[in-house]
């Protein structure tokens, strides 16, 4: 059995904002699996579904995005599962827009949602799929940018990096994290290497040196 969580703040005014790419994620992985998720329970929206053979619990935290922890820890302390069992998909700033970050485990960032999962669980050693937003605006007006709607140039951007979210949650479960990490995180790109400046090389040929010969 599986959690899956997506993280994000309730209400159409955060329907569609950077912030809720969490719960658009769960959206569309229920909409995959065909149910719904409109239970309230455990301070949170679930459904209940499969995937492969396994058992999976789709969740939107209602508490908003800084005490999404709260939400969390309740239902992880209803099913007793071990943390491994947890995947949480959310938004982050602090990657490249349309990126995908999958970590088997690790600190919580700068993401306030994350860092109460954490704090309320006392454990990071559970998957996470970040969704990147990009990087390039300043601290002070950080809060007006994850709540703030799409552009639209960054619509077919973020669409297609959620697709791939939820496809990696669904290679989680049915693999293992590993598996998702290898496909569907984003590669680096590399930069390509400036040749130096360098003589030409000698000419290693066996007339190299000699005389062009003549012929009358």
């Amino acid at each position: 059995m599986y959690i899956v969580v997506g993280l994000g703040n309730p209400g159409k005014k955060y329907e569609n904002t950077r912030h809720n790419l969490g719960f658009i994620a769960i959206d569309q992985l229920a909409e995959a699996l065909g149910v719904r998720v409109d239970r309230l329970k455990f301070k949170s929206l679930i459904g209940e579904g499969r995937i492969g053979t396994e058992k999976v619990i789709l969740v939107k935290p209602q508490t908003y995005m800084n005490l999404s922890g709260d939400a969390v820890r309740e239902i992880m302390d209803f099913y007793k599962l071990d943390p491994e069992r947890l995947i949480v998909i959310y938004d982050d700033f602090d990657i490249p827009e349309g990126h995908l970050r999958i970590r088997k485990s690790g600190s919580a960032g700068t993401h306030n949602g994350m860092r109460s999962v954490v704090y309320q669980l006392k454990s990071d050693r559970f998957p996470r799929i970040r969704i990147g937003t990009g990087g390039s605006q300043k601290k002070e007006d950080l809060i007006r940018f994850v709540v703030g709607g799409f552009t639209k140039e960054e619509v077919p951007v973020l669409e297609d990096a959620v697709t791939k979210a939820v496809q990696a949650a669904e290679c989680i479960i049915r693999e293992d994290v590993e598996s998702a990490m290898t496909k569907y995180n984003t590669k680096k790109q590399k930069k390509p290497r400036k040749k130096a400046d360098r003589p030409p090389k000698p000419d290693t040929s066996d007339t190299a040196g000699k005389e062009e010969e003549t012929h009358e």
